[in-house]
């Protein structure tokens, strides 16, 4: 154990301790101990585990700090596999020099407008665990390419650009557990030209990444969202966002989770699951653009002042057995405003609940108020079948289809149970389409009656009315 103090560092929050540190890592045993303390850094530390092996930098349960006082990362983990993460891809000297680089227990601070926190490249298996890194612009930045990343139990706090930032990145097995990542301006985890696959974000707080907290002058408007995936150059792949809390304030151009794929040649985002999260209070709860095979199963969502899940252009998408509702604490100012699907195609929603407030509408102050037809919408879709639904206290129409076909409604219920009843009829159906039925379900009566559809193209049997 290489104790850095005994390398020169004072450790008071002013002196220059980047030689002590630069010495550490290229003459110590490998382990470089930090005490408690603040250490001002004037340039990266470059951890080269090529040229000086393996390492690790512990800081002692965070009662250490880095302080950033420089443009650029405080860390950089340098490593050069080329291969895969099959065994047989890795040479000698890999395994002898550059395995798991591990960076634990210490706070990253910054204190330059430009300053970073840690950039991961080249490197196989490296590990992040218990760091704050925060008043940076980027926390964590995975780039050029990387196998088996783990980032747990970590605080990445206030950060001016992204949490977590997989950038122009090739990786494959990738897990993001257990932090808080929150209040990080341009996204909490955003995946961008990358070739990701196996990549799983699973319990974690993941919350308040947009604009607000940091009072930008005209940057409201700036796309973000807690979980960003953009593929529209890429490919992401093979992977699961399971137990988090994934919340904010709304924002425009904003969502919980985005994905963002390509539409004209193949859909490269999909093969995901999302499941089990609690997903709030954006503009767009989940927003899939170009997606094909997402499973969206066992979340309560709520609060979208938009959409709770808007879905345009993508295909193979599943969504069964969520709660789509609102947060009752705020009575009538938080709605549940439903899902849209545009221009979809083989898609499933089974099992779902989905239940407005009983205003309909927002009165929460400085919130667009939504436009929509209904608490489902289907525009454009082809090859959907919406079974076992239950919609409550819709408005102005309990599912709204315009120019669908093959398009099957089986077993679902759409009821108006408020005092004074907001819905004008349960299902509304217009424009073109062949091939479509309602059976078996449940209409209450709206104001203009319980069907507005033209029986041309669609099969109505054994539904009950009134």
């Amino acid at each position: 154990m290489s104790n850095i103090y005994d390398f020169g560092a004072v450790g008071d929050g002013v002196a220059d301790d980047t030689d002590a540190f630069e010495h550490a890592l290229q003459t110590g045993d490998g382990l470089v101990d930090i005490p408690r303390g603040d250490y001002r850094l004037t340039r990266t530390l470059v951890v080269d585990l090529a040229k000086h092996g393996r390492r690790a930098i512990h800081g002692q349960e965070g009662l250490a700090k880095l302080i950033v006082a420089h443009a650029g990362p405080a860390l950089v983990i340098k490593g050069t596999h080329a291969g895969s993460a099959d065994p047989a891809s890795f040479k000698p000297e890999i395994w002898q020099n550059e395995r798991m680089p591990t960076l634990s227990g210490f706070e990253i601070q910054g204190d330059h407008p430009e300053a970073d926190g840690i950039e991961v490249v080249g490197a196989v298996q490296a590990t992040l665990t218990g760091l704050l890194i925060r008043q940076v612009r980027t926390g964590v930045h995975v780039t050029q390419r990387a196998r088996n990343l783990i980032i747990s139990h970590c605080h990445i706090y206030h950060n001016t650009c992204i949490g977590v930032h997989l950038d122009q990145l090739n990786l494959h097995q990738a897990i993001i557990n257990n932090s808080h990542i929150s209040y990080c301006r341009l996204g909490g985890i955003r995946v961008e030209k990358s070739e990701i696959r196996n990549f799983q974000i699973c319990g974690n707080d993941i919350e308040y990444n947009n604009n607000r907290a940091h009072g930008i002058e005209g940057a409201d408007a700036e796309p973000t969202a807690e979980i960003y995936i953009d593929v529209r150059e890429g490919s992401v792949r093979e992977g699961t966002i399971v137990g988090n809390t994934i919340q904010a304030t709304a924002s425009p151009n904003g969502a919980n989770v985005r994905f963002i794929g390509d539409t004209v040649v193949n859909q490269k985002g999909g093969m995901w699951t999302i499941s089990g999260n609690l997903i709030g209070s954006q503009t767009d709860n989940v927003h899939l653009t170009g997606c094909r095979g997402i499973t969206l199963t066992g979340n309560f969502i709520y609060s979208g002042h938009h959409r709770n899940l808007l879905v345009e252009n993508s295909r193979e998408i599943v969504v069964g057995s969520n709660c789509f509702g609102h947060n009752p604490d705020y009575g009538t100012k938080e709605l549940c405003t439903g899902m849209r699907f545009v221009d979809a195609e083989n898609c499933t929603l089974s099992g779902n609940v989905i239940q407005d407030s009983d205003t309909s509408q927002h009165t929460v102050a400085n919130v667009v108020p939504v436009e929509r037809s209904g608490l489902l919408e289907f525009v454009r879709c082809r090859r959907m079948t919406i079974t076992g639904l239950q919609i409550v206290n819709p408005a102005p129409y309990g599912i709204d289809l315009e120019d669908c076909s093959d398009i099957l409604i089986n077993g679902c219920s759409i009821l108006d149970a408020r005092e004074k009843p907001l819905m004008e009829a349960a299902l509304r159906w217009q424009g073109a389409g062949t091939g479509n039925m309602v059976h078996s379900c449940r209409f209450s009566k709206g104001t203009a009656g319980e069907l507005l559809v033209s029986e041309d193209g669609i099969d109505l049997a054994n539904n009950v009315m009134g």
